[in-house]
C-alpha cells in the first residue's frame, strides 16, 4: 500500500478486561476495591516509613520506594481502566497512550530492580552483619535508588519511543485494558522488527540480571541461616526476610508464567490476566504481605493509631 493511502491513527480503542456488557459494572466495583486497597496500603507504608523513628533503616527506606513504585504503577493503569468500565467507547488519544506506556515501563522496570536491591540489602544484613552499616550506608542507599529510577526512566524512554516510532494506520483497536507493547505492535502497519528487538532485549536483560541478583542473594541467605545451630536463631533469620521472599516469589512467578509459556499456549487473554496481576493485584498485595509478616511495621502502625500527634516527619 502506498504511503499516501495510509490513515494515521490519532486515537486507540481499548477492548478492556472483558467485552461482555453484563460484566462491566461488577468488574468496575471489583477493581475499584483493588485500587482503593492499593492506594490505602501503599500510602500507609510510605507514611509509616517516613515518620516512625524505628523504621529509619535501609530495609524500610527501600520498602518506602517499593511502595511509591507500586502506587505509581497502579495509578498509571487503574483510573483510566475504571473510567472505561463506565463508558461505551473506550478511547485513548495517541499521545495519552504513549504517555501511559512510558510511565508503565518506568514503574515496572523500577520494581524489578528495586526487588533486586532489597534482596541485596537482606543478603548483606544476614551474611555480613558487621559490615552492614558501611556497605549499605545512607549514601549507598540513595545511590542505589537513584540509579534504579534513572535506569528505569532511560529504559522506558528508549522502549516506548521505539514502539511509537512505527506507523499505526487504520486498525486502532488494542486488545488490552491499557497501552502495552505487544498489543500495540500487533496493530502496526509497518515493519516492527526493530521495536520488537528493543523490547525483547530490554525485558530479557532486566529480568535475567535482577533475577540473578535475587537468586544469588537468597541462596547465600539460606545457606547462611542453615549454618546457625539454634532453631531460634534460624527462625529469627528467616523472619527478617520472609516478607520480601514472599513478594519476590509472587512478582517473578507471575512474570515467568507470562513470558516462559510456549508460544502455542500464548494468548492475549492470558496476557491480560497476568497483566492484571502484576499491575493491580501485586501492588495491592505487597503492603498486606509486609504488614502481616513484619512485626516492626505492625508495631509502627499501632503506635501511629494510638498517638498520631507524637510522630514527626524525619
Amino acid at each position: 500500500m502506498a504511503p499516501g493511502n495510509f490513515t494515521q491513527v490519532t486515537e486507540f480503542i481499548l477492548t478492556g478486561v472483558s467485552d461482555r456488557p453484563d460484566l462491566q459494572i461488577p468488574l468496575f466495583f471489583v477493581f475499584l476495591v483493588i485500587y482503593g486497597l492499593t492506594v490505602a496500603g501503599n500510602l500507609s507504608i510510605i507514611t509509616l516509613t517516613s515518620i516512625d523513628f524505628q523504621l529509619q533503616t535501609p530495609m524500610y527506606f527501600f520498602l518506602r520506594h517499593l511502595a511509591i513504585i507500586n502506587f505509581g504503577n497502579s495509578t498509571v493503569i487503574a483510573p483510566k481502566m475504571l473510567i472505561n468500565f463506565l463508558v461505551k467507547k473506550k478511547t485513548t488519544f495517541y499521545y495519552e497512550c504513549a504517555t501511559q506506556l512510558g510511565l508503565f515501563l518506568v514503574f515496572i522496570v523500577a520494581e524489578v530492580f528495586m526487588l533486586a536491591v532489597m534482596a541485596y540489602d537482606r543478603y548483606v544484613a544476614i551474611c555480613n552483619p558487621l559490615l552492614y552499616v558501611v556497605v549499605v550506608s545512607r549514601q549507598i542507599c540513595l545511590l542505589l535508588v537513584s540509579l534504579t529510577y534513572l535506569y528505569s526512566f532511560s529504559t522506558a524512554v528508549v522502549a516506548s519511543s521505539s514502539v511509537f516510532s512505527v506507523s499505526y494506520c487504520s486498525s486502532n483497536v488494542i486488545n488490552h485494558y491499557f497501552c502495552d507493547t505487544v498489543p500495540l505492535l500487533a496493530l502496526s502497519c509497518s515493519d516492527t522488527y526493530f521495536p520488537e528487538t528493543v523490547v525483547f532485549i530490554s525485558a530479557a536483560t532486566n529480568l535475567v540480571f535482577s533475577m540473578t541478583v535475587v537468586l544469588i542473594s537468597y541462596s547465600n541467605i539460606v545457606l547462611s541461616i542453615l549454618r546457625i545451630r539454634s532453631s531460634e536463631g534460624r527462625k529469627k533469620g528467616f523472619s527478617t526476610c520472609a516478607s520480601h521472599m514472599m513478594a519476590v516469589t509472587v512478582f517473578y512467578g507471575t512474570l515467568l508464567f507470562m513470558y516462559a509459556q510456549p508460544q502455542t499456549n500464548h494468548s492475549m487473554d492470558t496476557d491480560k490476566m497476568a497483566s492484571v496481576f502484576y499491575t493491580l493485584v501485586i501492588p495491592m498485595l505487597n503492603p498486606i504481605i509486609y504488614s502481616l509478616w513484619n512485626k516492626d511495621v505492625k508495631a509502627a502502625l499501632k503506635r501511629f493509631l494510638t498517638n498520631p500527634c507524637s510522630f514527626k516527619y524525619i
